[in-house]
């Protein structure tokens, strides 16, 4: 029997990849869901835009991005899950928050928080997007300018929204609870120590690894490098992670246009709340069928949640330049720590030392 060609192999190989690049997921989320998380990002802003702030109300829309890890179970369980989840965003954005006044050390601070928060995420099966908001209002709230009196201030503004999106979850519960029973809760099953422990580790050592490297570079905005880092990293396979760095590179190359055609709309503070709405609903429509689709507009959703205070302040083309080099840069980092995380030999060799570092009382099989 003859052996394909080289060139026989290279083109199946790329077949592969192209199929597994267009998969489509199905998916039974009703468009309730993506509405009311839109109102939870979006309220934020309108109540902002009102005030003639729309700054802090940027701090609250990304409190409500807590709304997302609100489970399918019946509603005591759901509003206790949901309830907790924002006091986690709360306290990771505080730790940020104080980071900021220690530069030298950020890196070493966010990898640590997410090696918490992994642990937390992990320990009790939090479902995607796991972590990442954690992490994400964290390392933004590190490079956020301000001084030690506005920390109480912006704690607050994203407490508030956290508390926004629980009262939106619930009445959104309330409503699509009449439609479709709730799942059962689930008994915690048993901790691995491999999963909690040592990928946890893992995770945060590349995350904070991500944000060194972009500070050594001198990035303008080194917080997007540890996100797209931990976005990559955190998927259960090789070729999950390879997957989503493919995906979230060339959907942020073709979010590029989208965002630069946005930006070059004479943007207000009451016209970007409703595009913030629009493209909200877009993403959480999508993201469970195909991520680099809704990454395609999650890279303009970003750039508008971080940078729409100082729009216009620099050309769009290079904001969107720093913006896909800064997720270049992160996947690439990602992708390296998923290929540790996946290694059996890296995970026997790290994992036999944090063993000796760890209390018998504390570790599981």
């Amino acid at each position: 029997m003859n052996r394909p060609s080289a060139l026989q192999r290279l083109k199946a190989l790329i077949l592969s990849e192209w199929r597994q690049l267009i998969a489509i997921a199905p998916s039974n989320r009703r468009w309730q869901m993506p509405f009311a998380a839109a109102l939870a990002s979006g309220l934020p802003l309108v109540v902002g835009a009102f005030f003639g702030h729309l700054e802090y109300g940027l701090i609250s829309s990304l409190g409500g991005l807590v709304f997302l890890y609100q489970p399918n179970t019946p509603l005591s369980h759901r509003m206790t899950w949901l309830m907790a989840c924002s006091f986690g965003m709360s306290a990771s954005y505080t730790l940020g928050a104080i980071a900021h006044f220690v530069p030298l050390a950020q890196a070493l601070m966010l990898g640590l928080i997410t090696i918490l928060v992994s642990m937390v995420a992990r320990f009790y099966r939090i479902g995607p997007p796991g972590s990442l908001f954690f992490v994400m209002a964290a390392a933004i709230a590190a490079h956020t300018p301000g001084t030690v009196e506005e920390v109480p201030l912006k704690v607050g503004l994203l407490t508030m929204g956290t508390l926004l999106a629980s009262l939106i979850a619930f009445f959104y519960s309330l409503h699509i609870l009449r439609q479709e029973a709730p799942e059962a809760t689930a008994s915690q099953p048993e901790a691995d120590f491999d999963i909690v422990v040592l990928d946890s580790i893992v995770i945060g050592a590349f995350v904070g690894l991500s944000l060194a490297i972009a500070q050594a570079l001198q990035l303008d905005r080194p917080y997007w490098v540890p996100i797209s880092c931990l976005a990559v990293i955190q998927g259960v396979s090789m070729r999950a992670v390879w997957n989503r760095q493919l995906h979230r590179v060339l959907g942020t190359a073709v979010g590029m246009l989208l965002a630069w055609g946005i930006i070059s709309l004479p943007l207000s503070p009451w016209s970007i709340a409703p595009i913030v709405i629009a493209l909200t609903f877009v993403i959480e429509s999508t993201v469970v069928r195909h991520y680099g689709f809704a990454v395609v507009f999650i890279t303009p959703l970003t750039i508008l949640l971080a940078e729409a205070p100082t729009l216009g302040q620099l050309p769009a083309a290079a904001l969107l330049e720093s913006r896909f080099f800064d997720t270049l840069l992160g996947c690439l980092v990602g992708l390296a720590g998923g290929i540790c995380l996946h290694n059996a030999r890296f995970r026997q060799t790290v994992g036999r030392q944090l063993r000796r570092l760890t209390p018998s009382r504390l570790r599981r099989p």
